[in-house]
């Protein structure tokens, strides 16, 4: 799928991307999300790569010294301007922004929807300065999400789409890690998802309480592989 093609899937997507993400499983992911990133982006300048609509990169906003966003969707910055955030319009890649512009570079369920995924990562590699560091994920084949999406088969995400309509890409660990270490020294990986079959298990009364505890519990321990999202901190070279 081109980034032309991309775009028109989270243009539509967009309309109703925010429903219900300020509570239960999708709060909690993308408060794992940025507790990732404040480990090595804490008062430092970062870019987010596929900022969508903002939900991540707000909460990064709150620890950075600042932090710009680009995405391929105009419909999705339109959302996250109404944030007040700072982003534009670019695909993932082609970055515009020059060599070593940012002391981390990062970017949550992004990646495994672009085809051309090494190139991707070169681009962040490029504008991530010497010694700073990149935070992604990949969705893992060796997960409880991954069942259930196979089991499921693709949900609709707007009037015009369901999931199958745009790429994605299920890989092993393994697989991402040895991508990863392409661009520098692997310095941490941390899983998401782990334990929660379904987000509706995140509403339950007293299962929700008990599930998001697991969560940040197993997030940085060995089980934190068989994570839905895998997200890879990379050190770049100095």
């Amino acid at each position: 799928m081109s980034s032309a093609d991309n775009a028109r899937y989270y243009d539509a997507f967009a309309r109703r991307y925010d429903e219900g993400r300020d509570r239960g499983y999708h709060r909690l992911i993308d408060d794992q999300a940025a507790a990732i990133v404040q480990r090595v982006g804490e008062g430092r300048s970062l870019l987010e790569v596929g900022c969508g609509t903002g939900l991540v990169m707000q909460r990064v906003a709150r620890f950075a010294r600042d932090v710009e966003g680009t995405d391929v969707s105009p419909g999705m910055l339109e959302h996250a301007r109404a944030r007040g955030l700072s982003v534009q319009l670019a695909s993932a890649t082609a970055l515009p922004f020059a060599d070593a512009s940012f002391d981390v570079v990062y970017s949550f369920k992004v990646l495994a929807h672009i085809g051309p995924i090494d190139t991707a990562l070169a681009e962040m590699a490029r504008v991530t300065r010497p010694g700073g560091h990149m935070v992604f994920d990949c969705y893992n084949r060796d997960s409880l999400r991954y069942l259930v999406k196979r089991l499921r088969g693709p949900q609709r995400t707007s009037d015009s789409f369901d999931e199958a309509a745009i790429e994605t890409r299920f890989e092993t660990v393994d697989r991402a890690t040895r991508r990863a270490a392409a661009h520098g020294r692997v310095a941490g990986i941390d899983g998401i998802r782990i334990v929660t079959p379904h987000p509706l298990m995140l509403r339950l009364p007293g299962v929700a309480s008990i599930g998001r505890w697991l969560e940040w519990r197993l997030m940085r321990s060995p089980l934190g592989r068989f994570g839905g999202f895998v997200v890879l901190t990379v050190q770049r070279a100095r």
